[in-house]
């Protein structure tokens, strides 16, 4: 056993200087060329653009100093290491700059676009401490002091705070500019311009740096911007006065879409479902003008740790440090992580400041009961729908909401459709509506219907369409009456707890279900033979161990990410379950009471969970 184990660790060493080595590779000198992104060619002993030719053909023929003066127009990394000074905060000493592995990588995006000839937009998922704000900051300073005059620059992050650390770094490279590679009698220094305390003027470059917050957001108005570094998106506040998308619709439409523009978002993560959420999502599914570059914690180089006994490291692992080693990492990354995670409380808010995924940075809490992995899986399938609108019969209620029912095409209609009913199929598709009824103000919880299309042998269950909105309960009801009479006749499950109370205070015998169940029938009848569904601790926490279970096993297809975006928002806490503060479950309470009546015998009778015998089966009861 012994002489086993020592082999494993010896095999396991083995590999991990295979590791190191392939880290090792790939020699990087700025100066030379070497390891540099773009085109390159051999010229005077260097590596440089073949742009740099292409434009300047008698390159080697020129004087040493003006052959530099050329390199630097096209060779941005070039340009960092001979010409800008930054401040190591690990050295405490101001050195030039020299990209590391990741601001390589990121500059690489940047420049794929440029030289197309394209806008250069960017949407950046940060890990901490590797430079990224410092790359895409002196990236604009090159376009200014280099490349371009009149070439004006907007620095806005989440605060001033944050914009006035980000300007430090461009003063900095000013003071310690070399002259020489300059024209004659140029001078690079920041100058007020009167009346505008928040900008600085780079006057021989006739260039502008605008300093802004999301706070203000007209502080950001009246300019003729080019380029713009958006920092920490994420920390962007939502209110009344100052929306996160209002700012930077008014920012970007200040760059004109023209070659060498620049729009870049960069940020941290700060959970799920806010603005920089939801953009870094459309870019990831291509729906954006901006590319998603995420930087996890292991390329940065800094973060490894020496390994002194591999054997002891390898037993003290756990499950996801071991699979951290499963997915490449060396033992000293590993080691650092194992020492890191010590300074934190949760794992979960390691794996926030730390992420290995951008599925990791998004996470917003570390009570969450849905695993990262099965969310991931669940969001492969959402997508955009086929059709949005709305749902309309001859009335809003009564019998004539039931009768000439057609769907009405809106694009900022609240209804989405992902699959139109199966009407032809061989066997019957059979279909159920669940609707999470809320608010109907609009700062209160939203009222979701949610249609599934019931899974077989041969498929998995999917949602097929969803309206989400406020609206009063009477109309909410039959709006969801219409979608079910839509798709087949589905059986229609509400969550009465809402109306049940309304009906009560007002002193109504005769509540809003029972008053569609008279005129359609297919309502979801419950035990002891009562309308809807009622959710209570018990049945909350059965349908969400459903939810849990059938994401786990991949039972279900989910197709709206806002779905997803509030799973990852959800906690857990002594067994109870709630959406974070100022976060939304509507559409997710919706996902779990639909299992949990797809689980029940009574309704799906090749289901394998218990349930209560009823004289009629709800499910085949006949719509009147």
């Amino acid at each position: 056993m012994e002489n086993t184990t020592f082999l494993k660790i010896e095999d396991i060493v083995a590999e991990n200087r295979r590791r190191n080595a392939l880290l090792a590779q790939g020699h990087y000198d700025p100066l030379m060329g070497v390891g540099c992104c773009g085109d390159r060619v051999e010229a005077g002993g260097c590596r440089i653009p073949r742009n740099v030719l292409a434009r300047c053909p008698d390159y080697l023929a020129l004087e040493p100093l003006e052959q530099q003066r050329q390199r630097i127009v096209d060779d941005f990394e070039y340009w960092c290491a001979r010409c800008v000074t930054i401040r190591d905060k690990h050295e405490c000493c101001n050195v030039p700059f020299v990209l590391n592995r990741p601001q390589r990588r990121l500059l690489a995006v940047m420049e794929e676009q440029r030289v197309a000839g394209k806008p250069v937009r960017v949407i950046l998922l940060k890990a901490r401490q590797w430079g990224g704000s410092t790359l895409v900051q002196m990236y604009l300073a090159w376009m200014q002091l280099v490349r371009h005059t009149g070439w004006n620059s907007l620095i806005c992050g989440h605060q001033h705070a944050s914009s006035k650390v980000i300007k430090r770094m461009y003063n900095l490279l000013l003071r310690k500019y070399p002259q020489e590679l300059l024209e004659e009698g140029e001078q690079l220094r920041f100058t007020k311009l009167e009346g505008h305390p928040n900008v600085q003027q780079i006057e021989s470059r006739d260039s502008l740096i605008i300093t802004g917050s999301a706070r203000s957001e007209d502080a950001v108005r009246g300019y003729d911007i080019t380029m713009a570094h958006l920092s920490e998106v994420a920390f962007w506040k939502d209110s009344p006065m100052h929306r996160p998308d209002d700012v930077v619709r008014s920012v970007c439409g200040s760059v004109a879409l023209k070659p060498e523009t620049v729009i870049v978002l960069e940020s941290t993560a700060d959970g799920v479902g806010d603005y920089f959420h939801s953009e870094w999502l459309r870019a990831k599914m291509g729906y954006s003008d901006k590319v998603p570059v995420f930087v996890p914690w292991y390329e940065i180089s800094n973060y490894s740790h020496p390994v002194d006994d591999p054997q002891a490291l390898w037993q003290a692992m756990d499950e996801y440090e071991r699979r951290l080693w499963d997915e490449g990492r060396t033992l000293e990354q590993v080691m650092w992580y194992h020492e890191k995670r010590k300074e934190f409380r949760r794992h979960e808010l390691m794996m926030k400041e730390y992420p290995s995924s951008a599925s990791e940075a998004f996470t917003a809490t570390g009570s969450c009961p849905f695993v990262t992995e099965d969310l991931d899986r669940l969001e492969e399938c959402c997508q955009q729908p086929v059709f949005t609108g709305d749902i309309q019969g001859e009335g809003l209620e009564g019998e004539e909401a039931k009768r000439n029912i057609h769907l009405v095409k809106d694009a900022g209609g609240l209804l989405k459709v992902w699959e139109q009913p199966e009407r032809d199929a061989p066997v019957r598709t059979r279909y159920i509506t669940v609707v999470d009824v809320g608010g109907r103000s609009e700062d209160s919880d939203y009222s979701v219907i949610a249609v599934w299309r019931v899974g077989n042998a041969n498929r998995k269950h999917a949602i097929v369409a969803q309206w989400r909105g406020h609206i009063d309960h009477d109309l909410l009801a039959w709006k969801a009456m219409q979608l079910s009479v839509y798709y087949n006749n589905a059986l229609l499950v509400v969550e009465s707890n809402t109306l049940t109370n309304e009906a009560a205070r007002a002193g109504q015998s005769d509540y809003i279900l029972q008053r569609v169940n008279r005129v359609y029938g297919n309502v979801y009848v419950r035990e002891g033979r009562k309308l809807g569904f009622h959710t209570n601790i018990k049945t909350k926490g059965v349908a969400i161990a459903y939810l849990i279970a059938d994401m786990r096993d991949g039972k279900y297809i989910e197709r709206d990410l806002d779905a997803v975006n509030e799973m990852r928002d959800y906690e857990e806490h002594n067994d109870r379950y709630s959406a974070r503060a100022g976060k939304h479950d509507d559409i997710l309470m919706t996902r779990a009471i639909g299992l949990h009546v797809l689980h029940d015998k009574r309704v799906n009778p090749k289901s394998e969970s218990p349930g209560t015998s009823l004289a009629v089966d709800p499910w085949f009861a006949t719509a009147r």
